[in-house]
């Protein structure tokens, strides 16, 4: 199966579980989103036999986390990441899930509902959570094809389908969706305009300050943002062609996205007759108007209340599974705060942040770090607080909020968190974090995402969930977004001490083995593909995932050099484009240099080049190399053509390979060389150019001990001395930066070619996809790769024989195939599901 189209995980008529017979009250569930479905597990967990339960899902898709599409449209998630409930979920509790056909019609006299279909299905009590609509702004041209919501994952591959197509687009809304949906859209390479009616980004939930900040980062990230803008018209000629303000400003674009708001989802509810307001209505019970009927989630109204954060719904699931159930527990209505990540910054909001009569501000601002944090009280009572940069007390306020607690004694240390009150509040000591979060109460909100509790965390750690990745199975906290990590990892420390398990972190969440064991058995069992590996390895997805397709490809690749078939769908999309992404869409293209020489006929190349395809600026990279920036998607093959043709390959500075060989002059030209380093760099390069590596590989060779080259932080580096080469090994000149350690010395150019190519060989077939060098040999000891590449004479030559195999079939130029023949593959989506993260950190 093409990994670039994977579909995410439907449920067709094959899939639907049919119970036999039952004599047991049937639910009927309309809606098969997060809301439906957590009731049903709440149900499910009270009296599983209570009920047989059908769901009817508009969707044709098993329930998935909405809340966790902005990672999807980011790349940073596949939909198999976000799937909450997968079809052995409904089957191993004997749930009919009727996926793709929604309720169209529903009959209170017969008890009965009617899809879309024409299926009508009986019940005895019905569940109505239908979710929110989104709202269209009635503006002319909102119905050109082209303007889209952000609601669901047709809306998703949707923006995917425009981004890989390049352009520009709009967003309408600056609140939360309107900004993830930007944020996505930009590192997916389209220009992007965001369009907001106030004055201040996410208004309901930030401050003017904590918005401007927000502005500001974002702006920082590529995107335009109009604040106070107001929308007039969508113009286009058969599809959308851009935006046209009141002011008369007109914004191109080809893609347009309304993000303004939602609204309760209540009409079917209003054509049978229910009670509706703002919201279908319910009691305490989620009970409607009718007494067989009930509803919840964003669709209802409590108490002239709608919400459409995620714990208010949870707490009407669980109060609505106590009614259906017989128990007493009703729901009383929610105290909401707001612990977001948009676009990557953190932000945090609860309570009355308006500053009214009576209310007192305590401000932390520190503008060199991206912190603002604001709590307001009143009679020695937090009544709000609004976070940006630094929200990791966000939970810590908005407990005592809820409780009403006098924060008298702490005032002085309450706005630099919860640590410093407890340290202000013993009278000194050391900052523990661990404390902190054990001072937090048993309904303290842990997991925005998943509605969990520290109680609930504290319980499932209690039941034997000893690490982070078994609390993540279990109860579902820090299972998606990851921003409460931190604090479930503070409370295995409170609850487990030294008894925490990290264990052998597996390759991803589709299978149980780790990257080793993986790498092992293709070797022992001789798998051939990535469905072999996936069957005889039982994994638990049918295609695998963004994390591990591209990691198996590489580790097939590795091991049957000449067999293996390389699988560009799983690659990023950097190494299926032989160039790299920039955020405004368009691709750098680095030639190589070798050993970072040149000449007048390549300069003349590259400067033609630039001027030919318009490419706005030209930059002298770290690794000796002129890299050519703004090239267009559809003008990468004549550019690699047009470079060809001088003699220039692919530089591979887009790969999980080698990108460069640095090099000084040496003795041919410096007073201080010792010995031809320039000459040495081009022959390594020449020698190990082309192969695939776990993750990127750069190489020097300095001519003396001055290290101009330096070699010293590169993945292998050579410094000349006056009696041969002193060979290093593990060098990173990244965010943390890492001297490497001296593998050995030798006497010839030939002893160092021989010990970097059997030295990159076992990197090559023994660090785990996107380890570097650096982390490889802290992990196993320099001492080892020492004992593998020095000491053992064998084992070495074996190791440099396999690595010259490999790149007998490894030293293809991509560009010059790519040049003859590849320009259909321009022209499909660019991108399979990968995390851009993973993209713009090369």
């Amino acid at each position: 199966m093409d990994f670039q189209n994977n579909g995410p995980e439907t449920a067709n008529e094959e899939d639907i579980f049919v119970p036999s017979e039952d004599v047991r009250e049937h639910l009927v569930v309309v809606g098969n989103g997060m809301a439906g479905c957590r009731a049903v597990e709440e149900l499910l967990a009270r009296d599983k036999d209570r009920y047989r339960v059908t769901i009817f899902g508009a969707e044709p898709y098993v329930n998935y986390n909405r809340i966790m599409l902005s990672p999807v449209l980011a790349g940073e998630k596949s939909f198999d990441d976000i799937i909450i409930n997968s079809r052995d979920w409904y089957s191993e509790n004997n749930i009919e899930l009727i996926a793709g056909d929604p309720v169209t019609a529903m009959d209170r006299a017969a008890k009965t509902v009617t899809s879309h279909s024409g299926r009508t299905v009986g019940y005895d009590k019905l569940l109505i959570a239908t979710g929110s609509d989104p709202f269209i702004i009635p503006v002319p041209g909102k119905d050109l094809p082209g303007v889209i919501s952000f609601r669901d994952m047709k809306d998703v591959d949707t923006m995917l389908e425009a981004a890989n197509n390049g352009g520009s687009a709009v967003v309408i809304g600056g609140g939360l969706l309107g900004l993830e949906a930007a944020h996505g859209l930009t590192l997916r390479g389209m220009k992007v305009t965001v369009i907001h009616l106030m004055d201040t980004l996410m208004e309901r939930q930030l401050d003017e300050a904590a918005g401007w900040l927000l502005k500001s980062a974002l702006e920082g990230r590529g995107q335009t943002i109009l604040t106070g803008a107001n929308t007039e018209a969508i113009y286009g000629d058969g599809k959308v062609e851009g935006v046209r303000l009141k002011d008369g400003t007109e914004i191109p674009a080809n893609l347009v996205v309304m993000a303004v708001g939602i609204r309760p989802s209540t009409a079917l509810a209003r054509e049978a007759g229910l009670e509706v307001n703002r919201g279908i209505k319910v009691d305490d019970h989620m009970v409607t108007s009718d007494p067989d009927v009930l509803a919840v989630g964003e669709c209802v109204e409590h108490d002239g209340n709608v919400y459409g954060l995620v714990a208010p719904l949870w707490e009407m699931c669980r109060s609505l599974a106590d009614g259906l159930t017989d128990q007493h527990t009703g729901y009383k209505g929610s105290v909401t705060s707001t612990k977001l990540k948009v676009a990557g910054l953190d932000v945090f909001s609860a309570g009355d942040f308006s500053g009214g009569e009576g209310c007192e501000d305590i401000v932390l601002r520190d503008a060199s770090r991206g912190v603002y944090k604001r709590v307001i009280v009143k009679d020695d009572k937090i009544v709000g607080a609004v976070l940006y940069g630094d929200t990791v007390d966000g939970g810590w306020y908005f407990d005592m909020l809820k409780r009403e607690e006098d924060v008298a004694d702490i005032r002085d240390l309450l706005i630099f968190g919860q640590a410093y009150a407890a340290l202000g509040a013993s009278g000194g000591g050391a900052l523990d974090p661990k404390a902190a979060v054990a001072a937090l109460s048993d309904d303290a909100e842990i997991c925005g995402c998943n509605g969990v509790s520290k109680g609930q965390v504290v319980a499932c750690i209690e039941k034997g969930a000893c690490s982070l990745d078994a609390v993540r199975a279990t109860c579902k906290a820090s299972a998606s977004c990851g921003s409460c990590t931190g604090l479930v990892e503070n409370l295995l420390a409170v609850v487990l001490g030294d008894d925490v398990q990290s264990g052998p972190k597996t390759m991803c969440k589709c299978t149980s083995f780790t990257h080793d064991d993986v790498r092992r058995e293709i070797v022992a069992q001789n798998m051939r593909s990535i469905p072999e590996v996936m069957q005889l390895l039982h994994w638990s997805t049918p295609d695998g995932c963004s994390s591990c397709r591209p990691a198996l490809n590489y580790y097939l690749l590795c091991a049957l050099p000449g067999e293996y078939q390389d699988d560009q769908q799983s690659r990023f999309v950097n190494e299926r484009m032989h160039a790299n992404i920039q955020k405004d869409g368009t691709y750098s293209v680095v030639p190589r240099m070798w050993g970072g020489l040149t000449n007048p006929r390549e300069l003349r190349a590259i400067a033609d080049v630039v001027e030919k395809y318009d490419a706005p600026m030209v930059k002298v990279t770290g690794g000796q190399r002129l890299d050519i920036f703004g090239i267009r998607k559809e003008d990468l093959p004549a550019v690699w053509a047009d470079l060809n043709a001088a003699g220039m390959v692919s530089g591979h500075a887009y790969g999980k390979s080698l990108r460069t060989v640095k090099t000084c002059v040496g003795s041919e030209w410096c007073r201080f060389g010792t010995q031809d380093s320039t000459g040495l760099g081009v022959k390594i390069e020449r020698m190990t150019w082309g192969s695939w590596m776990p993750h990127k590989f750069k190489i020097a060779v300095s001519g003396c001990p001055r290290n101009c080259a330096e070699a010293t932080i590169k993945d292998f580096g050579v410094v000349c001395v006056d009696s041969g080469y002193e060979l290093h090994v593990g060098g990173n000149g990244g965010i943390h930066v890492r001297a490497t350690d001296l593998l050995c010395k030798v006497a010839t150019e030939q002893e160092a070619m021989d010990y970097c190519a059997a030295f990159t060989q076992l990197y090559r077939e023994e660090a785990r996809y996107l380890e570097r060098t650096a982390p490889w040999i802290e992990r196993v000891g320099v001492d080892y790769i020492k004992q593998r590449i020095v000491e053992d004479e064998a084992g070495r030559e074996a190791l440099r024989s396999r690595f010259l195999y490999s790149q007998s079939f490894s030293q293809e130029d991509p560009w010059a195939q790519r040049a003859a023949g590849a320009d259909s593959e321009l022209h499909q989506p660019l991108e399979p599901p990968m995390p851009f993260g993973a993209i713009a950190a090369e």
